[in-house]
């Protein structure tokens, strides 16, 4: 109305109020009446912003690759940057009376191409693509102590760096190549996998065989020791067999003594009956048969009288006529005849 308007700024927003070529005032989110027709109301954003990029770029070996990602940036001194770019607004605080205010990002942008080029040209294609996060803290360095980010009046608050790519056939050579990398590592693998389960299969085998070699070597050991023991066992019983036959040898040696002893005593003790005999029939040798007959008749059976009496009869027989022997004589004799003589008896009855 009459050409006077209000205005009223947001705290992120500076704003600089001009009349006739002269600041009136400055502040951060201001609210205040202003007449138009001789007024220039200059508002510059403070809060921060993002810039997205994308940059076409050479690797060292000369491949293209493409990155991509986003700045954060914030205007550090307003004043600064309403001195070289227009942020005059026409009447709304977000509409301005020139595109100076995309000018401002589309300058961060050629600042950090020229920062981004740099580092991916002194590397290969390879590492540029796994060094995204190195590029994007060496370009965020950089940019940081540059003159012309000073002069501008703006603080790079953060840089990333989302992804760096090939060009499509490149990156399928890569693929490839990784591909063939990882089936090759895959083949490794197995290779490995299976040269660890033979390895594994020859330690199990050996560990086998060694338990055989220590259980056969135990066994030989106990056989061992088992014969040792019987031929100790049988060193004993010799040792006792000797001992036996030693006292067997003893024994038969004490006894052929004496048997040998027995034997001279016997003769001895012979010889001393032998000498007596002849020595008691010294006296009767010279005497007459009819004489011993009748002493040993003396002592002798009757029946062996009675034998005797018959033999002087058979004897005399021509001498003598008529011999009448009874029938009780005979008898008695008869009696007698079961009867088994004496040696002594049979003895006499033979000399007789």
């Amino acid at each position: 109305m009459f050409g006077i308007h209000y205005i009223k700024a947001a705290p992120t927003q500076y704003v600089f109020h001009f009349t006739r070529g002269r600041k009136i005032r400055g502040g951060a989110g201001l609210a205040f009446f202003y007449y138009k027709p001789t007024s220039s109301i200059v508002i510059v954003p403070i809060g921060s912003g993002d810039a997205p990029f994308i940059f076409n770029e050479l690797s060292q070996d000369f491949q293209p690759l493409t990155v991509q990602g986003e700045l954060t940036y914030r205007i550090q001194n307003p004043e600064l940057v309403s001195t070289l770019l227009n942020f005059t607004i026409d009447g709304q605080p977000s509409r301005y009376v020139s595109d100076d205010p995309q000018k401002l990002s589309q300058r961060l942008i050629n600042l950090l191409q020229v920062l981004v080029r740099a580092e991916v040209q002194r590397l290969p294609l390879r590492q540029v693509i796994h060094s995204s996060e190195a590029i994007a803290s060496a370009v965020l360095e950089k940019f940081k102590g540059s003159d012309s980010l000073q002069a501008l009046g703006v603080e790079v608050m953060a840089l990333s760096i989302q992804g760096i790519k090939g060009a499509p056939e490149v990156a399928r050579a890569l693929e490839s190549e990784a591909r063939e990398d990882l089936m090759r590592r895959a083949d490794q693998a197995i290779y490995d996998r299976r040269n660890a389960s033979v390895e594994q299969e020859r330690r199990i085998k050996e560990n086998e065989l060694n338990t055989e070699i220590a259980v056969e070597e135990k066994k030989r050991q106990i056989r061992q020791t088992k014969v040792e023991a019987d031929l100790a066992v049988e060193k004993k019983q010799q040792e006792v067999r000797q001992l036996e036959l030693s006292g067997q040898i003893d024994l038969e040696k004490e006894r052929k003594q004496l048997v040998t002893t027995r034997s001279e005593n016997a003769r001895a003790e012979a010889d001393v009956q032998a000498y007596a005999l002849e020595a008691s029939l010294k006296a009767f040798k010279g005497m007459d048969q009819a004489v011993l007959q009748m002493l040993a008749v003396q002592s002798a059976d009757p029946r062996l009288m009675v034998s005797l009496a018959f033999k002087e009869i058979a004897q005399n027989a021509g001498k003598i006529g008529t011999l009448n022997v009874t029938p009780e004589l005979l008898e008695t004799l008869m009696r007698e005849q079961h009867k088994s003589p004496t040696p002594r008896e049979t003895k006499k009855a033979s000399e007789a």
